[in-house]
């Protein structure tokens, strides 16, 4: 994986190219590597593709004249549409190492095969009417498009669409991912999405989630050392059972409902506990043996559940806090969990972070990090694209892609992998993201439109994968 998944923002992404080149590599040597790797890209999944490029005037726009020239080289039939002359020196310069046609922009026709090099990380602005207008055009007439680092119209760091875009068949990164390729909407204009190793080795605080290496129990673990998860039901029983059977699934020794009597158990494995009142629950949440506790699915958003939420933040063990009770908490969120002693996760959607927050996410990274900043307390912004924030401000980027988790009770699934993760000892953090991998995995293995049900029981498959 290119510079070992650390995801590099376009300030980050110019410095690091900066220190490339102060140890003794060109410019001209970068745009080398960039243009030829990712002509070598295009090269094997099409390589007999009548080929048009698209060059801007920037050093995008000269990658692009190494590309055409490569696949030029190795037989393509192939033309660039210049939409201005080159303005930096290396631009200028693979210009001059160009052999073959070239054609304005407005007078370009298209071909079978597009490849975007107008503009690349960094870019702020809209694309101009004009150009845009002969990009469009160009794209509409192929059969496959290629976008080198960015689609032109993307916004580098906030997954933003400058401009109205269509989807990109194939999007070849250079040197680094940068956040939107994996932030909505610009991760779906991607499509496949390949990096090219150009050199750059980079920290950043942002990385792709990775996929965890877990630890199965040992000979010497039982129900209480695996961990005891319990799970705070409240007025809907349904989306507590999910959680439970959710936590059970993901390896958790021991899973308890705590509910009102009456409350139905989802399996005979797991425990319903009955409580009385929250001075009921928050004297038998402050079992030493719990491991992680869950608040909010199916909790109620009445007076009960707020007497319910307050004896779970009472509590000393880990918590995850899902669902109603971020709506219950709302905006007095951060008050109520910055003085909690243990590990605290909360795995808000859009509008229940606006709840927690009073407005919506507008840069879900920074967004998401002011939030776990304040309230002390790790974030996941979950959704078609999910950030995980920590307390200090590391971020990781999901990559999994499973639209068919947009269903009813997945969420509530999500907190019982992470409350099962939380029990074995993790620091939320960790938990959050060994937990989201798992889930996002768990959509892929169950196939298309399946129930909660459906997904539960792919967890463990799910596991397997990581042991």
């Amino acid at each position: 994986m290119i510079n070992q998944g650390n995801i590099l923002t376009a300030a980050e992404m110019k410095r690091a190219e900066q220190k490339l080149i102060d140890s003794g590599v060109s410019v001209d040597e970068l745009m080398r590597r960039a243009g030829q790797g990712a002509a070598q890209m295009i090269w094997r999944v099409a390589a007999d593709m009548p080929t048009l490029v698209l060059c801007g005037p920037g050093n995008n726009g000269g990658d692009g004249y190494v590309i055409a020239e490569w696949l030029r080289d190795k037989g393509v039939e192939v033309r660039i549409a210049a939409a201005a002359d080159p303005t930096t020196d290396a631009a200028r310069h693979a210009k001059s190492l160009w052999h073959g046609e070239t054609v304005l922009l407005e007078e370009a026709q298209p071909a079978a095969q597009f490849v975007d090099c107008l503009f690349g990380t960094g870019l702020t602005r809209a694309i101009g009417d004009g150009w845009f207008s002969d990009f469009s055009r160009l794209f509409a007439g192929a059969k496959r498009r290629v976008a080198i680092d960015l689609p032109s119209g993307v916004e580098s760091d906030h997954g933003l669409l400058l401009n109205d875009l269509p989807a990109f068949d194939m999007t070849v990164t250079l040197g680094a991912y940068k956040p939107s390729h994996y932030l909505e909407p610009a991760r779906s204009k991607t499509g496949h999405l390949v990096g090219i190793d150009i050199g750059i080795t980079a920290d950043s605080n942002l990385e792709i989630l990775p996929k965890s290496q877990m630890s199965g129990p040992t000979s010497q673990d039982h129900k209480y050392s695996r961990g005891l998860v319990g799970v705070v039901a409240g007025a809907m029983p349904g989306a507590a059972q999910l959680t439970a059977l959710a936590a059970q699934k993901s390896g958790a020794g021991y899973v308890k409902i705590f509910a009102a009597a009456g409350f139905p158990s989802p399996h005979s494995s797991i425990v319903v506990e009955t409580v009385e009142d929250s001075a009921d629950l928050q004297q038998k949440l402050s079992d030493p043996r719990i491991s992680a506790i869950v608040v909010g699915p199916g909790l109620g958003r009445d007076d009960q559940a707020r007497e319910l939420l307050g004896a779970a933040l009472a509590a000393d063990a880990p918590l995850v806090l899902d669902a109603d009770a971020l709506t219950v908490a709302g905006t007095e969120f951060s008050a109520l969990v910055k003085n909690r002693n243990a590990g605290t996760i909360a795995t808000p959607h859009a509008g229940e972070f606006a709840s927690l927050t009073g407005r919506a996410p507008e840069h879900k990274i920074q967004d998401s990090c002011q939030l776990a900043h304040e309230s002390g307390c790790s974030i996941l912004l979950k959704g078609a694209d999910t950030v995980i924030a920590s307390t200090e401000r590391e971020v990781s980027l999901s990559a999994q892609d499973c639209p068919w988790l947009s269903t009813a009770g997945t969420g509530d699934i999500l907190a019982g992998i992470i409350a099962s993760r939380l029990a074995t000892g993790l620091g939320a953090y960790k938990a959050a993201c060994e937990g989201q991998w798992l889930h996002s995995r768990a959509g892929q293995l169950a196939g298309p439109a399946f129930t909660p049900e459906m997904l539960v029981d792919q967890i463990p498959a799910s596991l397997q994968e990581c042991l």
